[in-house]
C-alpha cells in the first residue's frame, strides 16, 4: 500500500511541477514579447517609398557612366557609408 501511494505521490508531484515550469514560462514569454507596430503604420524611409518593390534594398551603386557633379552629389550626401533602408535619394540617379 505504502509503495503504490508513493508512486503516485511522485507522478503527482512530478505533473504539478512541470505544470508550474510550464506556466512561469508562459507568463515570461508574454510578458517580454516586443509587439511591432501592425503593417502599414511603420515610417517608411524614402528610399523605401521610391523603391517600394525592393524589399531587400537597392543598390546605390552606378556602373554606368556619371557626370562629375553626379559624383560630386553622392560623396555631399555620404552614399559610401549609406547602409539600407537608411540611403539618401541623392545617391541614385534621377529616374
Amino acid at each position: 500500500m505504502t509503495m503504490a501511494f508513493s508512486r503516485i505521490f511522485r507522478a503527482t508531484a512530478a505533473t504539478a511541477t512541470l505544470a508550474v515550469l510550464l506556466a512561469a514560462g508562459v507568463a515570461h514569454s508574454t510578458g517580454t514579447r516586443y509587439i511591432d507596430a501592425p503593417a502599414g503604420l511603420t515610417q517608411l524611409t524614402p528610399a523605401e517609398e521610391a523603391f517600394s518593390d525592393a524589399p531587400y534594398g537597392v543598390d546605390p551603386m552606378v556602373t554606368g557612366p556619371t557626370s562629375a557633379s553626379f559624383k560630386q552629389q553622392q560623396a555631399d550626401a555620404g552614399c559610401d557609408k549609406a547602409v539600407w533602408p537608411d540611403i539618401p535619394l541623392a545617391c541614385y540617379p534621377k529616374r
